[in-house]
């Protein structure tokens, strides 16, 4: 009798060795499974149809993203809270919020507006104010996704978007631009431009608050100024306000894609004639030509952009196609941008599970100039995938 006590404990030992093990493997065996028959998509309808489904289903359910690149004892940052954290997945689900406004804009589907309407119900409240509101400004591109599928309706989230604005005005430092985080005085990222700028235009815009329009702009001009490789416009991934010290990587492929999509947006979002719509379309040359010079040759950009042996990403590729996409409607560029987009739409559909999951795309960051090695699903990819697959120049 005296040894069964000895033997659940046994049994619960190997139990949760056993679910720990699970946990670890699932993830792996998953994406072997899920890597089968890959890049199978050679019709681009086909495709669409397919990423637009998948892209439907983690509205209501984003995938989570983890944090670190631990594959091993995965249990461990789940316990210590340390797997997730709210400000990355804001930007996985503006990305699908920003997708489905380009698929709705062209199609009519209940299911894809009730799926819509699911994912911004989750994050209002009474009044049109966050229910859990945004803490980093990461949450402005979520913002930006609501505002464009509100344009009818400006005032059901406006409560919302005031709190938006007063929290970005709180991390505007002495040199008069947005800070990635409070406690990075002196640094300016380049991804704040993509978290930002576009949110910042729409809402200057819709609320008559030229302010935010100029900030908007500064932060891009600022970061020419001072984050740009010189005589290009290659952005290393952060600079020093007081040194102006460049920081980490010129030529991070997300960190070209950050810069990409929050100045091709923003001059999208600017009416023609706008005193700002000029300087940015300028900036939008230069950042072209640029961004089509390091383009691989399968038509993908690189996680390292300048480095033709470094690994292709996917979510670098879908954000640099978007934003040459649409500078392709600047006519010293039309057929050059046209055919760079339409070769990274080729790339995308070879990483293309037969789910219709968009794959190899690389993790999350974990310090300026510390980069992920792992390349899998990421949410924000399949959005910019969907935008591209449903815009009417593709």
């Amino acid at each position: 009798m005296g040894t069964i006590p000895g033997l659940t404990f046994g049994l619960i030992i190997i139990a949760i060795v056993l679910i720990i093990a699970f946990i670890d493997a699932a993830p792996v065996f998953g994406d072997w499974l899920g890597r089968i028959h890959i890049g199978r998509y050679s019709d681009r309808r086909v495709w669409g149809t397919a990423v637009t489904e998948t892209g439907m289903k983690w509205l209501t359910r984003t995938p989570k993203i983890k944090l670190t690149d631990n594959t091993r004892l995965i249990v461990l940052d789940m316990l210590r809270g340390n797997y997730t954290r709210p400000a990355i997945q804001h930007w996985q689900e503006a990305s699908l919020l920003l997708g489905f406004h380009s698929y709705l804009s062209h199609n009519s589907d209940p299911k894809a507006e009730a799926a819509v309407n699911a994912l911004i119900a989750a994050k209002f409240g009474g009044g049109g104010k966050w229910i859990h509101p945004p803490q980093q400004v990461d949450g402005a591109i979520l913002a930006y996704g609501v505002m464009k599928h509100s344009a009818e309706r400006p005032e059901a989230y406006r409560a919302g978007m005031d709190q938006m604005w007063e929290l970005i005005q709180e991390h505007i430092g002495e040199d008069g631009t947005v800070k990635y985080r409070k406690s990075m005085q002196d640094y300016r990222y380049v991804d704040t431009i993509g978290f930002i700028c576009p949110f910042l235009v729409v809402y200057g815009l819709r609320y008559d608050k030229p302010e935010c329009i100029r900030l908007a702009v500064r932060q891009i001009q600022e970061y020419e100024r001072f984050g740009m490789l010189p005589g290009t416009s290659m952005p290393c991934h952060a600079y020093s306000t007081g040194t102006k010290y460049p920081l980490g990587l010129y030529g991070w492929g997300r960190g070209l894609g950050w810069y990409a999509i929050g100045l091709i947006d923003a001059w999208r979002e600017l009416p023609d004639g706008h005193e700002c719509k000029q300087p940015l379309e300028e900036a939008v040359v230069r950042f072209a030509r640029t961004a089509l010079a390091v383009q691989g040759e399968q038509g993908q950009w690189n996680w390292t952009v300048t480095r033709p042996e470094s690994r292709a990403d996917s979510s670098a590729t879908a954000m640099l196609a978007w934003f040459l996409l649409n500078a392709s409607q600047i006519g010293e560029l039309s057929g050059e941008c046209a055919a760079a987009a339409d070769s990274a739409v080729s790339y995308l559909m070879e990483a293309t599970r037969r789910s219709g999951a968009v794959d190899f795309s690389q993790g999350d960051t974990k310090d300026i100039g510390v980069y992920s090695v792992l390349f899998n699903i990421l949410p924000f990819t399949q959005g910019f995938c969907i935008r591209l697959a449903n815009s009417k120049d593709q």
